[in-house]
């Protein structure tokens, strides 16, 4: 089948860099055959080998290869060049949450955006968790918007599948939003990441983290007692509602925590906080968000402000990683395939041969591409897009508009 086929660095048009990743930079790329947009995540080989990063490398790939969710970002291809290994994701052109927390006006959201976003977060939280898979870094820097104001999960490097019936134990994610039994390297299921909405939903509406003020230089050591030991202080900016169920979520003892009681997403969506989302209507997409991008705004930092990866040196690529690379080289996904397919509506073309049996030219990855047309090109590269990921650098600038 044409959806089996698989995917080379031909089968898109690459464009600017977005921002970049844990093993290097993240572009924009368009499929040739469709004209869908997606964000590419290069994943360099001697990056990867020299901080031997090959099996969170492959976790990452696998899990978002499971998660067919429309509150986590979708992996449509994964292929590999001469020197990368690429992840072909949805692309975000909203911009991630803490971009929108902290440079759009005075820090942080009123009651009902951070709602809206807390109840969607808690969406994806369940599909994740219904297949068994703790995510284990939720931050605002991983949470992107696309164009109409929705949000998604990003950046799975951390996330876990956990055995039916096992816990797991593992001192992971990210300083000041770590739940206290993370800290403590206790076992654990699904409850770091009610602590994580917790820290999320408690920055949304006071402008800053529970635990640690924004670019306050502070020990780690300090940042983990807090967690541990401290009482989270709430403003005037909480309502009743907000402060109760912050307080639930960062209970210190799982026990007591919302979520962790046995219902999961289920009790927190109980929460009289959520009492007007109709969540069978958010999960259908058909709830309006209370903020849509600009869609002539740039949500991130310029492409000059992008610091460059330096070169890897002292490490060499042999026979041996390709087993690796195997793995991970599995082409197009059939789901994510087959949206494109019915969103480009190139359902009927796919299936489209010449007189001879071969592909029409224009799904022919062989034949040479002609140059596209100054219009598309110019308009595609002067469209700046966000995909953010969690090792970006804090960044105060506002919107700029084109």
């Amino acid at each position: 089948m044409f959806n089996e086929q698989p995917a080379t660095k031909n089968t898109f048009r690459h464009y600017r860099v977005l921002g970049k990743g844990g093993f290097g930079e993240v572009c924009a790329c368009q499929v040739r055959a469709t004209g869908k947009m997606y964000a590419c995540k290069k994943l360099e080989k001697k990056r990867i080998k020299k901080r031997k990063g090959e099996s969170m490398a492959l976790n990452e790939k696998q899990i978002l290869e499971k998660v067919n969710s429309r509150f986590v970002v979708s992996l449509a291809y994964a292929y590999e060049t001469k020197d990368a290994l690429c992840l072909v994701l949805t692309l975000m052109n909203g911009g991630d949450l803490k971009f929108h927390i902290y440079n759009m006006g005075n820090p942080g959201f009123d009651e009902k955006r951070a709602i809206f976003y807390a109840a969607e977060i808690c969406c994806g939280l369940e599909d994740l968790h219904k297949e068994r898979i703790v995510y284990r870094d939720l931050k605002p820097e991983n949470i992107l918007l696309d164009d109409h104001g929705h949000i998604r999960i990003s950046d799975l490097g951390l996330a876990m599948q956990i055995p039916e019936g096992e816990r797991i134990r593992g001192r992971v994610g990210t300083i000041g939003y770590m739940a206290p039994e993370v800290i403590n390297n206790e076992r654990y299921s699904f409850s770091p990441d009610w602590w994580g909405l917790g820290c999320l939903l408690y920055e949304m509406i006071r402008g800053q983290s529970p635990f640690r003020k924004r670019k306050e230089k502070v020990k780690r050591e300090e940042v983990d007692r807090r967690v541990k030991e401290d009482r989270e202080d709430y403003s005037e900016k909480f309502s009743e509602e907000t402060r109760s169920i912050c307080s639930m979520l960062l209970a210190k003892e799982t026990k007591g925590r919302l979520g962790c009681q046995g219902g999961g997403a289920a009790e927190v969506k109980q929460h009289p906080i959520f009492r007007h989302i109709n969540f069978k209507r958010l999960e259908a997409n058909m709830l309006d968000p209370p903020f849509v991008p600009d869609p002539r705004a740039v949500y991130c930092k310029d492409v000059l402000d992008i610091e460059q990866f330096s070169t890897v040196k002292g490490v060499n690529l042999d026979p041996t990683d390709d087993d690796f690379y195997s793995k991970f080289v599995t082409g197009s996904v059939s789901i994510p395939w087959q949206n494109e397919m019915i969103d480009t509506e190139c359902f009927k073309e796919v299936n489209t041969y010449g007189n001879d049996g071969t592909l029409s030219p224009d799904l022919d990855n062989k034949k040479p591409e002609p140059p596209p047309k100054r219009g598309m090109w110019y308009r595609l590269c002067r469209r700046e897009m966000c995909f953010k990921s969690s090792f970006s650098d804090e960044d105060d600038d506002s919107p700029r508009m084109l």
